[in-house]
C-alpha cells in the first residue's frame, strides 16, 4: 500500500499516511478523538525530494503500516517544528482544502502571472506566522519583502493566501462592502487608509494572529508558498468551475462560518 507524505499548514506538521488525499482530508477534518473537527489545508509533498538529514524517512515504510484489524495508519507524524523551511517549494505537488465536513479541493501549482492591478492586497499568512495584512505588493513581491534575509525582521519561506477585499480594493471608503466576512471591517477600513496615504509603506497588519478558520470562500485568487528564489501558486479554480465542477465542496466552503 502506498505511503503519502503531507504538509500540514494548521498545524505545521509533515505526517506520513496510507490514506490518499481525500481520504486524509476527511480524516483530518472530521477529526477523531485526538483533534477536534474543523477544516484544513495542506500540501501533498514528493518524499523523494526531501533530505533525509532534515526528517525520519529512512523507516517511513515500515513504521507506516496498517493496524492489526487491516484499517490503514491515518497519520504519523515526522516533524512538528520549522518544517516549511525545510520543504523545497518544488516538492510540494499538490494543495488540498478540506472543509469542516471533509470535502477536498485539490489543486496543481501553476506558475505565477501577476494580474497587473494596481490595488490593495489583503493577505492571510498560515505558516510559519499567521498576521493578516493588507500591501501594495503581489503576491510574488509580498513573499520576497516577507523572506528578505536583509530585514530585521523576516521569516526563512511563508504560506499564504490573498484574500478578496470586493470594493475596498481599490476604495476603503466605498459604501458597499459586499457582505464581506471579516471581523470588524471599521479598522480594515483604517488600515487600507493608512496604506493608501503611504505608497513607499509595503503593508500594514490588520490582525496580529489567526482569529478564526480562513474561509475558503473568501480567497480571491489561490495560496502561494514564497521565498527569496521565488514563488510557488496554488490558483482556485474559476467561481464557474467551481460551481459547475466541484459543487459539492463549494457549497461546503460557502456554508462555513468560522468559529
Amino acid at each position: 500500500m502506498t505511503t503519502y507524505v503531507y504538509l500540514s499548514l494548521i498545524p505545521e506538521a509533515l505526517i506520513a499516511s496510507m490514506l490518499p488525499p481525500d481520504d486524509f482530508g476527511l480524516y483530518y477534518a472530521i477529526g477523531s478523538a485526538k483533534r477536534s473537527r474543523g477544516q484544513a489545508i495542506f500540501f501533498s509533498v514528493d518524499r523523494n525530494k526531501l533530505s533525509g538529514d532534515d526528517f525520519p524517512l529512512a523507516n517511513v515504510d515500515t513504521r507506516c503500516v496498517a493496524h492489526s484489524d487491516g484499517r490503514p495508519k491515518s497519520s504519523l507524524y515526522l516533524s512538528i517544528y520549522r518544517v516549511l523551511e525545510r520543504v523545497p517549494r518544488e516538492a510540494l505537488t499538490a494543495l488540498h482544502l478540506a472543509t469542516d465536513d471533509g470535502r477536498v479541493l485539490t489543486v496543481e501549482p501553476k506558475q505565477f502571472v501577476p494580474d497587473g492591478e494596481d490595488r490593495a492586497h489583503l493577505y492571510q499568512e498560515f505558516c510559519p506566522v499567521t498576521p493578516r495584512i493588507v500591501s501594495h505588493l503581489n503576491p510574488a513581491e509580498f513573499a520576497e519583502f516577507i523572506t528578505r534575509a536583509e530585514r530585521d525582521v523576516h521569516v526563512p519561506r511563508i504560506a499564504f493566501a490573498e484574500l478578496t477585499l470586493g470594493n475596498l480594493k481599490n476604495d476603503p471608503d466605498h459604501h458597499d462592502i459586499d457582505n464581506l466576512p471579516y471581523p470588524n471591517i471599521g479598522h480594515l477600513r483604517d488600515c487600507l487608509r493608512e496604506l493608501s496615504k503611504a505608497p513607499h509603506k509595503a503593508s500594514k497588519t490588520v490582525l496580529r494572529q489567526m482569529t478564526q478558520e480562513v474561509l475558503f470562500r473568501t480567497i480571491r485568487n489561490g495560496v502561494f508558498v514564497g521565498d527569496p528564489t521565488g514563488i510557488s501558486a496554488f490558483p482556485l479554480p474559476s467561481r464557474d468551475a467551481l460551481e459547475r465542477e466541484y459543487r459539492a465542496w463549494w457549497r461546503s466552503a460557502q456554508s462555513t462560518f468560522g468559529h
